[in-house]
């Protein structure tokens, strides 16, 4: 019987709410047909879909990160603002489409505050600098009185849109990104534009590029060399991770969380380490703004796409591993809640997404659909520390040997609420649980399936969907719950 042992009294950190964020590139079928559809049975006067708009407030999503991805650092913004009509078309050398320019900043704006979302918005630093970053900022948040100002006012936003969050570019470390720089180029350029928009706006939040992946070459180094010239003028470093299969180790595929988790560690021991150098007091917090399962081993490369209109592009569908992957990283970020302040879950519409469609019909949820609203509408303000004793242990070909069991939990001081978010990671072995409470269980929903490979579809919607648990109860002050092989659950229990 393994136990898993949780206390009010040994907290982690509060939840800052943007954990639960995502991200809308102009990728593949992300906006055009996405997010945005005008003629669609369901779009609004604005030419928003309003299925996709329901579906994405049921998914809990609290910010947005906007417009890219690759997709930022070859784009003039001001192409995709003013009259529709006399708007350019363009080749976006990320993704090589043709870019219509029919939806851009003002739209994305309307889109937002239509969802409830907080907008993180992204400048190019690939293609252009500082001046282009400031009067998209001036466009932005300045009321009128300054020529980007009052362009947006004539273009019909006569309030300022207040965004806060800037993302000082995009993974700037990869050699496939238009505009790649060393961590030496990018880290002066980032601290010169962060020190022009504050005086803009002094009480925005910059997040500075960190590395691609754990695997690039500089990673580690990157992160140094970027804070050590901007430590004092940002606040957030950036994370990226994508998560598959390798060789057959499905086992250690359920166990990516180990993956995530490291990483989080050496970006957190870096930029303390830095923090040190300058006997600083500030502490630099993290924005895990792209992650998710994504097949890669099967996209041809940017490259391999032809110049074409957007169309459908990385539209991966999902199983219930994936799924339950989906729901260990969002317990890896909740673990970390005292130093990843936000996270995108990438991306939200199609392009590897948890909402797809189809072009001009239906809209479904997809497997990871699940776990990520469940753990934004449960999770409470506290995340508290979890011990496992007597847990089982499987094997991996990527991690060696690891905890069977992943689990954290977050506590509602006001409410007596406790949210237990708990991973079996083995594929073959139910593990019977137990854990000491007070109180009554609540629900227990769980997402499995006898057919790991299951998927949803627009033809079957709900073929993979969560579940109540039965015989899970509360006796004599314990839990007693048994999760059976590569599962996903909730246990909520009330004082």
């Amino acid at each position: 019987m393994a136990r898993l042992v949780v206390d009010p009294a040994f907290v982690v950190g509060a939840v800052d709410r943007r954990l639960f964020g995502s991200f809308v590139e102009h990728m593949g079928r992300c906006v055009y047909t996405g997010i945005y559809e005008p003629g669609h049975p369901t779009a609004d006067a604005d030419g928003f879909r309003q299925d996709v708009l329901e579906l994405v407030r049921e998914l809990g999503v609290t910010a947005v990160r906007y417009p890219g991805g690759n997709f930022v650092s070859n784009y003039h913004w001001e192409d995709g603002v003013g009259p529709k009509d006399q708007r350019p078309r363009r080749l976006d050398l990320a993704w090589r489409a043709i870019e219509p320019n029919q939806f851009g900043t003002d739209e994305f704006v309307a889109w937002s505050r239509k969802a409830g979302v907080e907008p993180i918005w992204a400048a190019n630093f690939g293609t252009r600098g500082i001046r282009e970053a400031v009067d998209l900022l001036e466009y932005c948040n300045l009321p009128a009185g300054t020529e980007p100002a009052d362009r947006r006012v004539a273009n019909g936003a006569e309030e300022p849109h207040g965004i806060k969050i800037w993302c000082l570019g995009n993974e700037m470390d990869g050699p496939w990104q238009i505009g790649h720089k060393t961590p030496e180029e990018y880290a002066r350029l980032a601290e010169e534009a962060a020190n022009a928009m504050r005086r803009v706006d002094p009480d925005l939040e910059f997040v500075a590029c960190g590395s691609s992946n754990a695997q690039m070459p500089t990673f580690g180094e990157w992160e140094r060399v970027v804070l050590e010239r901007t430590y004092d003028l940002v606040d957030h470093i950036s994370l990226h991770a994508y998560y598959e299969p390798h060789d057959g180790d499905q086992a250690g595929f359920l166990a990516a969380a180990e993956e995530m988790d490291r990483m989080i560690g050496s970006v957190i021991a870096t930029a303390d380490h830095v923090r040190a150098l300058k006997r600083s007091d500030k502490e630099i917090t993290l924005s895990f703004d792209e992650w998710n399962v994504w097949r890669q081993a099967d996209f041809p490369g940017e490259l391999g796409l032809e110049i074409r209109e957007a169309g459908p592009l990385i539209e991966d569908t999902y199983t219930v591993d994936d799924a339950v992957v989906v729901g260990s990283l969002l317990i890896t970020l909740l673990r970390h809640a005292d130093r990843v302040k936000i996270a995108c879950l990438a991306q939200l519409v199609n392009v590897i997404g948890p909402i797809r469609t189809e072009p001009g019909g239906r809209a479904w949820r997809q497997t990871i659909f699940h776990p990520f609203a469940l753990t934004a509408r449960y999770a409470g303000p506290t995340v508290l520390r979890t011990a496992i004793a007597d847990g089982p242990e499987i094997d991996t070909a990527a991690f060696g040997r690891v905890p069977a069991l992943w689990s954290t939990a977050t506590y509602d001081d006001s409410t007596g609420e406790l949210a237990i978010f708990v991973v079996n990671r083995s594929e073959t072995e139910k593990i019977d649980l137990e854990i000491p409470v007070t109180g009554r269980l609540v629900r227990h929903l769980a997402l499995y399936d006898d057919d790991r490979s299951a998927m949803n579809s627009a033809d079957d919607p709900d073929r993979v969907q969560p579940r109540s648990v039965d015989g899970t109860e509360v006796v004599d002050g314990v839990c007693r719950a048994t999760l059976p092989p590569a599962s996903w659950h909730l246990i909520q229990l009330s004082s």
